[in-house]
C-alpha cells in the first residue's frame, strides 16, 4: 500500500491508480464501531419482532393480531385518526428517519461523504445497488400480464440494522474498511430511498401544509444552530413539522429526515469535541434501533400464509421481482458498480482484500427490510393481497441474501482474523493502532 510521509497508509479515495476500501481513520473507526454495536442489538430486536409477527398472524390468535394493528387512535379533526399499523409506519419510523437525517448531516459535513474522492465509492455502489434491482423488478413485471411495475423501488433498500446483525452472528472479524463501506453505503442508500419516497409516492399534495412544515423545520434549524437544546422548545416544533408534513400528502417520515439534516454537525462552542448532531444521534439511535424499528417490524411483518397465500405469492410476478431484485439485483448492482469504478480509475483493492470480500458485502446489501416494507405499503396499499405477497418476498429475499452473505464471509473469516491482527499493531507506540492511521 502506498504510504504517506508519516509511514501511515495512503488514504486517498478511488482516484486514478489509487486504492479502494482502505482502513478508516482512528476517529472514524471508533464511530463506526459504536454505531454498528447499537445497530447489532437493533437488528436482533428487529428480527425477533418479525418472527413474532409471522408466528402470531399464522396462529389461532390471528384475530388478536389484526385487532391490534387495526385499532384506530388519534384526533379525527386533525386527520390523525390512524390505525396502529399506520402510526408505526408514519410515526415511529419518523424517529428512524430522524436518525437517518442526523447520520446524513454528519457524513456530509465530517464523514466519508465530505470529500468527493472518499464519497465516490459508496455513492457509485449505492446507485448501482438501486438501479439494477429496480431493473430486475421491472423486467420480471413487464413480461407478465399480471405485473405491477409501480413496485420497482421495493427491492432497492438496504436495512443496515438487519445486515449488521447478520455480521455479528457470522463474521465478527470483518475488516473495518468493509464495515465502514457497508455503513456509508447504507447511509447513501437511505438518502436515495428518502428521495424516492418523497418524489414517487406522494399521491396528493397540499402546498400550504408543506410550507407550514418547512417553516417549523426552519425554526428548528435556527434554534439548534443557536445552541438551543431545550426539549420544551424543540419537541413542539418537531411535532408540528411532522403533523403538517403528514397533512401535506408527502410521507410524514420525510419531516424526520429534514429535522435531522437541519441540526448542526460541527463541534460547537465551549471546547466540545462533538457537534449537536452527534449528541442527538447518540441519544436517539437506541430509541430508533431498540423501539421504533422493532415495533414497526411487529406491525408490518405479519403476513398470513394460510389459505394458499404462500403458493399464490410464489406465482406472483411482484413477489418474484422483489425477491430477485434483493437476492440477484442488489449484489450485482453493488459489486458490478464497484468493479467498474475500479476498472475505470485503475484503482486496486486494499492489501489483504479480494473481490470475494466485496461480493460478501454486496450480498449483505440485499438484506432489505424496514424501508422495503414501507415502500411496499406505499406502492401496493396497506393490507392488499399484492402488499402481502411483496412483504413475504421481502422476508424470504432478505433471509436468502443473509444466508448467502454468511456463507461467503464465513469462508474468509480466517483471512479477516489475520488482517485484524496486523492492523491492531501500534508500531510507533502512539496509542493509535496502524488501522487508525
Amino acid at each position: 500500500m502506498p504510504a504517506a510521509p508519516n509511514g501511515r497508509p495512503d488514504r486517498k479515495g478511488p482516484v486514478l491508480g489509487g486504492r479502494l476500501l482502505v482502513p478508516p481513520s482512528w476517529p472514524r473507526l471508533r464511530r463506526v464501531t459504536a454505531v454498528l454495536r447499537s445497530e447489532t442489538v437493533g437488528g436482533l430486536l428487529l428480527f425477533v419482532g418479525a418472527i413474532v409477527a409471522m408466528i402470531w398472524v399464522n396462529s389461532p390468535w390471528r384475530d388478536a393480531y389484526e385487532a391490534m394493528t387495526d385499532a384506530h387512535l388519534g384526533p379525527a379533526s386533525l386527520r390523525l385518526r390512524l390505525d396502529v399499523a399506520r402510526w408505526a409506519a408514519d410515526g415511529l419510523l419518523a424517529v428512524f428517519f430522524f436518525v437517518v437525517g442526523l447520520e446524513l448531516k454528519r457524513e456530509f459535513v465530517l464523514g466519508e461523504l465530505r470529500a468527493p474522492r472518499r464519497a465516490l465509492l459508496p455513492v457509485v455502489a449505492a446507485v448501482g445497488g438501486m438501479v439494477v434491482p429496480a431493473g430486475v423488478y421491472l423486467l420480471v413485471n413487464s413480461v407478465s400480464t399480471a405485473g405491477v411495475p409501480r413496485g420497482w423501488a421495493v427491492p432497492t433498500a438496504t436495512d443496515i440494522a438487519f445486515a449488521v446483525a447478520v455480521l455479528a452472528i457470522v463474521s465478527s472479524h470483518l475488516p473495518t474498511a468493509l464495515r465502514s463501506f457497508l455503513l456509508t453505503l447504507a447511509v447513501v442508500d437511505d438518502l436515495l430511498a428518502v428521495t424516492v419516497i418523497a418524489v414517487f409516492f406522494t399521491a396528493s399534495f397540499d402546498l400550504l401544509a408543506l410550507l407550514a412544515s418547512l417553516v417549523a423545520v426552519g425554526l428548528w434549524a435556527v434554534l439548534t444552530h443557536r445552541g438551543v437544546t431545550c426539549s420544551w422548545l424543540l419537541a413542539p416544533l418537531a411535532v408540528l413539522a411532522w403533523g403538517f408534513m403528514h397533512a401535506s400528502g408527502v410521507h410524514a417520515t420525510i419531516a424526520g429526515v429534514l429535522l435531522g439534516f437541519a441540526v448542526p454537525a460541527r463541534p460547537g462552542q465551549g471546547g466540545s469535541d462533538e457537534g449537536l448532531a452527534e449528541r442527538l444521534e447518540r441519544a436517539w439511535r437506541p430509541v430508533s434501533a431498540g423501539v421504533a424499528v422493532p415495533v414497526f417490524a411487529l406491525m408490518a411483518a405479519g403476513v398470513p400464509l394460510s389459505g394458499g397465500g404462500f403458493g399464490a405469492a410464489l406465482c406472483d410476478p411482484v413477489a418474484i421481482g422483489v425477491a430477485a431484485g434483493l437476492v440477484v439485483g442488489k449484489p450485482v448492482g453493488v459489486l458490478g458498480s464497484t468493479f467498474l469504478l475500479a476498472r475505470f480509475t485503475r484503482a486496486e483493492l486494499d492489501r489483504g482484500l479480494s473481490w470475494w470480500d466485496v461480493s460478501g458485502v454486496a450480498l449483505l446489501a440485499g438484506v432489505g427490510f424496514t424501508v422495503s416494507l414501507l415502500i411496499a405499503e406505499l406502492a401496493f396499499g396497506e393490507g392488499s393481497e399484492t402488499d402481502d405477497h411483496a412483504r413475504l418476498a421481502i422476508l424470504l429475499g432478505s433471509l436468502a441474501s443473509a444466508l448467502l452473505a454468511a456463507g461467503v464471509l464465513r469462508v474468509r473469516d480466517r483471512a479477516y482474523r489475520n488482517i485484524e491482527e496486523s492492523a491492531s499493531l501500534d508500531r510507533d507506540d502512539d496509542g493509535v493502532p496502524i488501522i487508525g492511521g
